[in-house]
């Protein structure tokens, strides 16, 4: 690959599916980089899934054009056989895994036997990657959801492809197995060069995984870049609102809580608030106190607006406390409330 020719582009691809109202990706481009992983991110029904779709070639666009190492990624107008060679797609199901056959045999299988030595040594090596070597014997039926998903994974790196694409891949998860299977993504990322692309509703999924994120709204490119810059500085409250936990107001709201802006809307983030029980500027009522572990979830009322903020200070308020609230930082936009 030479340095003038993208690794992955999408160039200016539209798909419209028509029903109860038109759907799909419109005139979409961007660039995917090598050995990255990048996030697709965005509300239910924006267009995520079949942008997703598109780049592995399991659907023809209308328009534009996909190129993969310079060279078009054909779909099933022209492909026998729908899914580019060097690329492998898992999704939150687990249907064409074999449940009844172990996990070696489930991952194994993907090899060709003209090298049974090569098949053994890197069905072991993948395994060993996903921490199922332990479980090869077992069945994939005995396994729980988040093992079958360590094996489609599995199933899809032991050919060696140069992009895996995941689709929600981790919704069907517990937070702890889903914490370490995000790590040792990262680790075979680093280790290989894979690069991955992947649909996400969750933001501590893309935020914690992702090294670049794209944001789509109604089928369309709303903004790009990596995780820190778009949860610190998002041009669209779309985009800080599906990244970040938080409030939003209108200027009236706004100046409830001291804060005097001429742009249309501010939010702010939980983490954006500073409560203090010894001031009596800008009081408000805790209306409920939620323990979530090593910090709680404080849902507080002045009257004219109700919002969430973080206390890390656990056991500090209870219910019903007046408490003075100011916010140390947020965000303002041109744009109203959705």
């Amino acid at each position: 690959m030479t340095e003038s020719m993208p690794f992955l582009e999408v160039k200016n691809v539209t798909k419209l599916f028509a029903g109860e109202k038109i759907s799909g990706v419109k005139n979409i481009s961007l660039s995917i980089a090598e050995g990255k992983i990048t996030a697709i991110i965005g509300r239910s029904g924006s267009g995520k899934s079949t942008l997703l779709n598109l780049i592995y070639g399991l659907i023809d666009p209308d328009a534009g054009r996909i190129t993969f190492l310079g060279e078009r990624v054909w779909g099933p107008a022209e492909k026998l056989i729908p899914g580019h060679d060097q690329m492998k797609m898992v999704t939150q199901q687990s249907d064409h895994l074999n449940h009844y056959a172990k996990v070696w045999d489930n991952v194994a299988s993907l090899l060709p036997n003209t090298n049974l030595t090569y098949k053994s040594a890197k069905t072991t090596e993948v395994l060993q990657q996903l921490r199922l070597l332990d479980l090869k014997e077992r069945r994939v039926a005995d396994l729980s959801g988040g093992e079958r998903q360590r094996v489609s994974i599995a199933r899809a790196l032991v050919a060696n492809p140069k992009v895996l694409l995941l689709d929600e891949p981790f919704n069907q998860v517990d937070a702890s197995f889903r914490d370490n299977l995000q790590q040792d993504i990262r680790e075979i990322v680093r280790q290989t060069g894979l690069t991955v692309i992947m649909v996400s509703h969750d933001p501590q999924e893309v935020l914690s995984l992702a090294d670049e994120l794209v944001v789509l709204k109604d089928g369309e490119v709303v903004e790009a870049g990596n995780p820190q810059q778009l949860y610190q500085q998002p041009e669209n409250l779309y985009t800080a609102t599906l990244l970040a936990n938080g409030t939003v107001f209108n200027g009236i709201k706004a100046a409830s809580l001291g804060i005097a802006t001429k742009k249309k809307t501010i939010m702010v983030y939980a983490e954006g608030f500073y409560i203090d029980k010894n001031s009596i500027e800008n009081l408000c009522t805790i209306e409920a106190v939620l323990f979530k572990g090593f910090y709680e979830e404080l849902v507080l009322n002045n009257g004219t607006v109700k919002f969430k903020t973080i206390n890390l200070n656990v056991g500090a308020y209870q219910t019903g406390d007046r408490v003075s609230v100011t916010i140390k930082q947020f965000l303002t936009f041109e744009e109203g409330l959705a």
